[in-house]
């Protein structure tokens, strides 16, 4: 009975927020490597990703954007806590879920992800993330026309050489295949948008919320498109955040490292036990 106990005990809830252009397709080895050790794995699209049927101008605010998670949360069972894994741009998004539930998450977890601080606003960590890397970093990467007016700033979309020399440099070439066959358009809603509500509120990541949460950094090493240098940055700006890391990788850690990964978010949530 004990043992029987112990492994139901260690049977976790994993819910994957994507990144920019991208969509929970991106994790479907990471997500499958989790249900075969036993866990639920939840790989969400984000609004306009992916197979979400939103198109992109209709999603207008970065709470629009957001909302498939923050819906996923709230009809989590009483008493279901999830670990919540994010990559890249979607730290932001769940930033935003822990804040709204930190009652429902046993860990946040930040995989080479954005990962705002408690008391500046989201869209900060994006402006110094821009600042850090430079104008000409994202190579053949495009912006396009808005066709909604009511959104400020442009959508854009991923080169296909910034995504084989910044994103899937280590990672399998049909994997590279298949994000360029995938990707689509995105909005930020950090820069150029001064109107952006949740991503420019200074006041919306309290303590009491997000603070209060365990939250877990993934250092990626030989990232490209987060570097190593700006991971740091972002953890030094959180006390108490825990560093782990991954060598091997490039920005797409679940594609490039995603057994290595799986251990890790297994370890993470055995140690959120009790």
């Amino acid at each position: 009975m004990a043992a029987s106990e112990t492994n139901k005990q260690r049977r976790h809830h994993f819910m994957l927020v994507h990144g920019m252009c991208h969509g929970a397709w991106c994790w479907y080895k990471a997500a499958t490597a989790l249900r075969c050790a036993g866990h639920r794995a939840t790989a969400l699209d984000m609004a306009g990703c992916g197979a979400h049927p939103a198109r992109l101008d209709d999603v207008r605010t970065f709470e629009e954007y957001s909302r498939p998670l923050l819906d996923a949360m709230a009809a989590l069972p009483a008493g279901e806590q999830v670990v919540l894994v994010a990559h890249s741009h979607g730290g932001y998004s769940v930033a935003l879920a822990v804040e709204r539930f930190p009652d429902k998450v046993a860990a946040a977890v930040f995989v080479t992800a954005s990962m705002p601080a408690v008391g500046r606003p989201m869209a900060a960590t994006s402006d110094e993330l821009l600042a850090f890397v430079g104008p000409d970093f994202f190579l053949d990467s495009k912006e396009l026309q808005q066709e909604n007016p009511e959104i400020k700033g442009k959508p854009f979309i991923f080169g296909p050489n910034f995504m084989a020399q910044r994103l899937y440099q280590l990672s399998p070439p049909e994997d590279l295949t298949l994000g360029l066959m995938l990707i689509k358009p995105a909005n930020a809603f950090t820069t150029g948008n001064p109107d952006e509500v949740v991503m420019r509120d200074e006041k919306l990541l309290t303590e009491e919320g997000y603070g209060s949460a365990r939250r877990v950094f993934i250092v990626v090493e030989e990232d490209r498109g987060i570097p190593a240098e700006f991971q740091r940055r972002m953890v030094a700006q959180s006390p108490g955040v825990e560093v782990r890391e991954i060598t091997g990788a490039d920005h797409m850690a679940m594609l490039s490292q995603p057994l290595e990964l799986v251990q890790l978010l297994i370890r993470t949530a055995d140690q959120s036990q009790g």
